[in-house]
């Protein structure tokens, strides 16, 4: 059965290794900038990237009420560093006026683990994965709280941030603090995939 076509929200990040995953995986991957190419696609990857440049671009593209709408209908989405803000119901650190997309039920907390000096990287176990995956975490935020949906699917689990929620899911959505785009194989991707197919065959 072919992969129904997934969107990578294209206005600022890393937007070129999401869709050379996707690629990689046999899903037909779409760059999404306006609302017609939204419409086209069965779920949504939101990349790592600025949050603050890239909501600011969403509203100047005319994307965030069909983004939210999308969203609030059901369409599986998958936010990485960034993109877990813009899914984000609720944001700590936020710069002045900052806004979310919203969708999942988790308070964030932006640049949690510092600067683009405090990036790192660790090998972290995440349900539903057999063996570890190696995440890198660049000026990345992690999940200060979670609604009482949302499966907490992998924590930090050594250093000063031992504990630390990083991946989380809820329904059709999915989020995780780091870039499974950089460095991390393609198995986070295919557990997005496989919740597009699942939730486009209701």
């Amino acid at each position: 059965m072919s992969s129904p076509p997934i969107g990578v929200l294209a206005l600022q990040g890393d937007v070129r290794e999401h869709l050379r995953l996707l690629t990689s995986l046999g899903v037909p991957a779409l760059a999404v900038r306006r609302s017609s190419e939204l419409d086209a696609v069965a779920g949504l990857v939101l990349p790592g990237g600025e949050s603050t440049t890239m909501i600011r671009l969403a509203r100047t593209f005319e994307l965030v009420e069909p983004l939210r709408a999308r969203i609030a209908d059901g369409m599986p989405a998958f936010g990485t560093c960034a993109g877990m803000i813009l899914l984000a119901d609720r944001m700590l650190d936020g710069a002045p006026g900052q806004e979310t997309l919203g969708g999942l039920d988790i308070t964030v907390r932006r640049n949690a683990f510092g600067r683009q000096v405090d990036s790192f990287e660790e090998d972290i176990h995440v349900a539903g994965l057999d063996a570890p995956v190696h995440a890198v975490f660049i000026r990345a935020p992690w999940v200060e709280s979670v609604g009482d949906g949302v499966e907490v699917l992998a924590a930090v689990e050594a250093g000063p941030a031992a504990g630390r929620i990083v991946a989380v899911r809820q329904g059709p959505l999915m989020a995780t603090s780091f870039h499974p785009e950089v460095g991390g194989g393609s198995r986070i991707h295919r557990l997005f995939v496989d919740l597009v197919a699942q939730h486009t065959s209701v």
